[in-house]
Order: structure tokens, then sequence, then C-alpha cells
């Protein structure tokens, strides 16, 4: 009877009733959207934070050589005495560096005799021979036979240093051998010295034979290009 008599206000009702769920509807949607608005937004930092972290472990920084700071220091140098990290031509990469660290010690060595006796032929002279000044004529003097002689008898220290091992291949099947160490120390310098002073004894003969090494090359081409003596 109340619905027939008041039309208008059952209407209103039903308005009002309508307009309420709506509101609701949208107000239960609304956080929903949001909430997974936010999620894929937190999946996405989270990939783009995993990418950089794996970024930066598959690319660390590479050392660069000490002494030419252009290049890559080269790896196998590393717990040798004297390394500064040169060697431009990767000499390291393709010999075995055992038998690199001996051939610079034996060159070296030979090269600081040979400088001394650059310079002492100038000065002196051995009994028995014609005196010149020009050191590179020192080999026409004595002869080849005296200069045979000295490949001969260092190619028998070289054989008996090494038992019979003197190929780059064989000179090294003791692992136990150290390169340059022939056991020769008629003085006894090493005697009662730590590691760390006998790394330094040995890197100071590795620092003398390699300037040896540059200042007898130096003495032979002065000579020869000037024509006159060293000094």
């Amino acid at each position: 009877t109340d619905v027939k008599h008041h039309p208008t206000k059952n209407k209103s009702t039903m308005k009002l009733a309508v307009f309420s769920a709506l509101v609701c509807s949208a107000a239960a949607f609304a956080p929903a959207a949001q909430n997974a608005r936010m999620t894929f937004l937190n999946a996405d930092a989270a990939v783009e934070t995993e990418a950089e972290v794996e970024v930066e472990v598959a690319a660390p920084a590479k050392e660069m050589s000490a002494s030419i700071p252009f290049l890559l220091k080269p790896k196998n140098l590393e717990g040798y005495v004297g390394d500064i990290g040169f060697d431009p031509l990767g000499f390291s990469d393709l010999f075995d560096m055992k038998w690199l660290r001996e051939a610079e010690i034996k060159h070296g060595r030979s090269a600081m005799l040979a400088t001394l006796g650059f310079t002492m032929q100038q000065f002196w002279t051995l009994p028995g021979y014609d005196h010149v000044d020009d050191s590179n004529l020192g080999p026409t003097v004595v002869g080849a036979s005296a200069m045979l002689q000295i490949v001969l008898w260092m190619g028998v220290l070289e054989f008996w240093t090494n038992k019979g091992n003197v190929t780059m291949e064989t000179m090294f099947n003791d692992p136990a051998r150290v390169p340059g160490n022939l056991g020769f120390d008629p003085m006894g310098l090493a005697v009662g010295k730590s590691q760390e002073e006998l790394d330094l004894m040995q890197f100071k003969e590795l620092k003398n034979g390699r300037l040896a090494m540059l200042a007898i090359g130096g003495m032979i081409h002065h000579n020869w290009i000037t024509g006159d003596a060293l000094f």
C-alpha cells in the first residue's frame, strides 16, 4: 500500500541503493588495481637490479701493466722476482716462463762480464797480445781459436750445470730446479739470509743484468758508428 501511495520516495530509495552499490564496487576494485601496478613495478625494479649485478660480476676491472699502462698486465709474470709487468711482445704467453727467466739471468750475467771486459780492453792488454784502443777489434787480435775456446767451454759449462738437459723442453724436467741457481756462491753471500733478503739480492742482480745488456749494446754500436774508442 505504501509503495502505491509514495512512488517518488520509492524511486529515490532505489537510486540511492544503486549508487551505494556502485561506490562500494569502485572502492573494492581500485586498491586491487593499485596493488597490482605496484607489484609489477617492484618486479621490474628487481629484474633491473639483478641485471646490473650480473653485469658487474661478469665484467670485472682488468689490471693494467705497471710499466706499460696501456697494455694488460702479463699474468704469467706474477710471482717472479723483478716483475714490473713488462712483456709487450707476449713472450710469457708463448714460452715456458722458467726458461725465459733462465735466459734473462744468463744473458744479464754475460753482459755484466762483457761490459767490464769491453771497458778494460782500452786500458789494459793481456801479455803477448797487441794493444788496440777499439774494443771491437779485440777478437781480431786474439784470433778465431781463442774465441772458439770461449764458445766451447761455455757449452761444456751449460751441459754440466744442467746435467745434459740443455733444450727448452728438457731443461726443467726437475720441478725443484730454480732458474739461474747454479749453486755458485764462493763468497757465501746467500748464507744466513732470509727469503726476503734473497729476493732482494736476486732483484739487484736482475736490474744490473738488464742495465748491462743495454750498456754493452750501446758500447759496441758506439764504436762501430764513430770508429773511435769508447773513452
